[in-house]
């Protein structure tokens, strides 16, 4: 027991040790916060004991030299009057606040009887007049380039913008409703069509299916997807899903027939001697003994089969350029299958496998539209795989 108590205690040095020595590194490298935050890790339980006074003193002097590195900046960004520099100066404040609050949270912290005292200051007023300026210059920008509805690119950009300031400062001015009109002015409209190339006619359901792009799980931001034409909306892209081949096979019908075979225990029979005498145990009752006879059936099983097969192209198109863009192949196959079987004779001779076929039953093959429908599970898997990989460009 004493020497596993060691050997905890060992451990618990070299712990502490490494942590001690990353600290170091990282406030000799300037990496003043991560030295303050793993100081504040080692401080949170235990704060008092004699081996934590090393992460108080590293915790000091990391946070004396990371206040003072960000006042100088600050002062700084503020001589070069570029309101560019606001969001930056914002956010010093910010974290000077959130660092001296995370440091709050494990005070006292005393070495001995001395208490360690930390410089901390209310920077409200900065923070709040810095975030005025933020939103105030930001805004300017974003309304301007939303001014250019042509141009995705800077209302994207806009969008973002007014998503930072709402974060910052909610609901300041009129950013919920311009944030909707750059999401609108940002956005790709696309319209999405089918062709049916195939003289066949295609299920209505399938169709409508293919063309709901709400079950599509679409991970495009900027992309908008239509089915139907929008009078208000000027349309950016086209995608055509082009069939062109639908091949379904006959309905097959293939036979295929088994004897099985297997001894099987049929009753009891009485045990007995050369004479026929029958056998008694030690107790003199009579030996009775499994009657063993090989049980013996005919097994018929009908495999049915059809299949269809859809080939079709999906194509890209800049309705702007009126250009083809890239153009895709896909092809999908469904295959209906249905095993079932009879049997005449003992079915004790059938193994498990059998019994399990014998419980499916003889069905209605699909018809030919049910099997192009289940064939569009596929293809419409397929035609979400390329809309999600597939990037506009401008």
């Amino acid at each position: 027991m004493k020497k596993l108590a060691l050997y905890l205690t060992v451990i618990s040095l070299l712990v502490s040790c490494l942590g001690k020595k990353q600290i170091e590194r990282q406030l000799h490298s300037g990496d003043y916060d991560r030295a303050i935050n793993n100081a504040l890790k080692k401080l949170d339980n235990n704060k008092d004991k004699k081996r934590k006074r090393e992460f108080i003193v590293l915790l000091e002097n990391s946070y004396v030299k990371v206040v003072e590195q960000d006042l100088n900046t600050i002062q700084h960004l503020k001589k070069d009057g570029n309101p560019e520099m606001y969001r930056q100066i914002f956010n010093i404040y910010q974290g000077i606040e959130t660092r001296q609050n995370a440091i709050k949270a494990v005070l006292p912290l005393k070495i001995d009887a001395r208490e360690i005292q930390f410089d901390f200051n209310n920077y409200s007023d900065e923070i709040i007049s810095y975030r005025s300026k933020v939103s105030s210059y930001l805004y300017e920008k974003a309304v301007a380039s939303i001014k250019n509805n042509k141009n995705k690119v800077k209302n994207r950009t806009a969008y973002r913008t007014l998503e930072y300031i709402d974060e910052i400062n909610p609901n300041y001015k009129d950013i919920r409703e311009l944030k909707e009109v750059a999401l609108f002015q940002g956005t790709d409209f696309v319209i999405v069509s089918i062709i049916n190339h195939t003289q066949q006619i295609i299920p209505r359901r399938l169709e409508e299916d293919l063309l709901n792009f709400d079950t599509y799980g679409l991970d495009k931001f900027w992309s908008e997807y239509h089915s139907s034409m929008d009078s208000n909306i000027d349309y950016n892209y086209a995608i055509e899903l082009q069939l062109k081949r639908i091949n379904i096979s006959p309905e097959r019908i293939s036979e295929k027939e088994f004897i099985r075979e297997r001894k099987v225990v049929d009753g009891w029979k009485y045990k007995l001697d050369t004479n026929g005498n029958v056998l008694k145990d030690s107790l003199g009752n009579d030996i009775k003994i499994d009657k063993i006879i090989t049980a013996r059936c005919r097994y018929v099983e009908f495999l049915q089969t059809k299949s269809t097969q859809v080939v079709a192209n999906v194509q890209f198109s800049n309705l702007k350029s009126n250009k083809l863009l890239e153009s895709f192949p896909i092809a999908t196959e469904f295959i209906f299958e249905n095993l079932h079987a009879i049997v005449t004779g003992d079915r004790r001779a059938l193994n498990d496998q059998d019994r399990d076929i014998l419980r499916n039953e003889n069905i209605y093959f699909p018809t030919d539209e049910e099997m192009v429908y289940d064939s569009g599970e596929d293809l419409k898997l397929k035609l979400q795989d390329i809309i999600n990989s597939y990037t506009f460009k401008e």
